[in-house]
């Protein structure tokens, strides 16, 4: 089993989800994060009084997204997030992919695969 998590734009939190589910991957988590990457953030500078100063925001919105996927549908997910995502500019996020050594359901104590579907 392996957990993705995935960090993104969150304009397009919306169009990531549907293309999970046209793909039949209807099981994640989603939450409103804020982060940077080596950017540091967003900066610009503009003009105060007639004074140039450097404004912006340290950290950004984005959209994180928990998977949990069987082993062999991990390179798919991957895929449909990345053509989701990917726009050629700074920001577009990144994609973790982490083994997960046991997953249990709660209500019936169902392990492993029994347990994600």
């Amino acid at each position: 089993m392996k957990e993705i998590i995935a960090i993104i734009r969150p304009n397009k939190g919306k169009e990531t989800k549907e293309r999970l589910s046209e793909n039949g991957f209807n099981s994640y988590s989603t939450m409103r994060v804020f982060g940077r990457g080596k950017e540091r953030g967003l900066r610009y500078a503009k003009k105060v009084d007639g004074k140039e100063e450097l404004g912006g925001m340290r950290f950004l919105p984005k959209r994180l997204f928990y998977i949990m996927a069987e082993d062999d549908d991990t390179k798919k997910i991957v895929e449909i997030i990345m053509k989701a995502n990917k726009t050629g500019q700074y920001g577009d996020g990144k994609i973790f992919v982490i083994d997960i050594d046991r997953a249990v359901r709660i209500r019936t104590g169902e392990e492993g695969r029994e347990a994600l579907l």
